[in-house]
């Protein structure tokens, strides 16, 4: 079942990619007393992610914490050496990158994707969503293939 407004964010094993190498932690208790815009791709370094989807919120970040967003989140099923790779080749401080590296946020919240046509496996679907406290007051998934609704600038127009 995908998860919807108004849900609970399931509690799930996520590693933060920081600076001082991986640290393992509880998507309960992380995204608990704050408002987080979280955005998911289907991976790491490919090019709609790294050219549209990052950059996006890299750029919108100021406006998103200006709305009442505290952190801006990016998660894919990549390991956490790759997502702060990432991180650090956008050249910004402003997002958190959360490895899901065994999809298990991807299933839990019912957003996964098959991608083994492309020799991907299993991934999360591109989506993004503002979580308040832990629960879910938007959700915006993309349809295979699109990119509109996930993007920084159609999160901000929702704020």
């Amino acid at each position: 079942m995908t998860i919807a407004v108004g849900d609970k964010l399931p509690d799930v094993k996520l590693v933060k990619a920081t600076e001082n190498g991986p640290e393992a932690v509880q998507s309960a208790e992380y995204f608990k007393g704050k408002r987080v815009a979280l955005f998911s791709v289907p991976g790491a370094f490919t090019p709609t992610c790294s050219a549209k989807h990052l950059p996006g919120f890299v750029e919108k970040a100021d406006e998103l914490k200006a709305k009442g967003i505290d952190e801006i989140v990016g998660t894919a099923v990549n390991d956490p050496f790759v997502m702060g790779a990432w991180n650090k080749a956008s050249g910004s401080s402003d997002i958190t990158m959360l490895a899901d590296g065994n999809a298990d946020f991807a299933k839990a919240v019912g957003l996964t994707m098959d991608g083994s046509g492309f020799g991907l496996g299993l991934r999360g679907q591109r989506f993004s969503m503002v979580v308040n406290d832990g629960v879910v007051e938007q959700l915006h998934v993309e349809a295979p293939g699109e990119f509109k609704v996930s993007s920084a600038e159609h999160l901000l127009e929702n704020l």
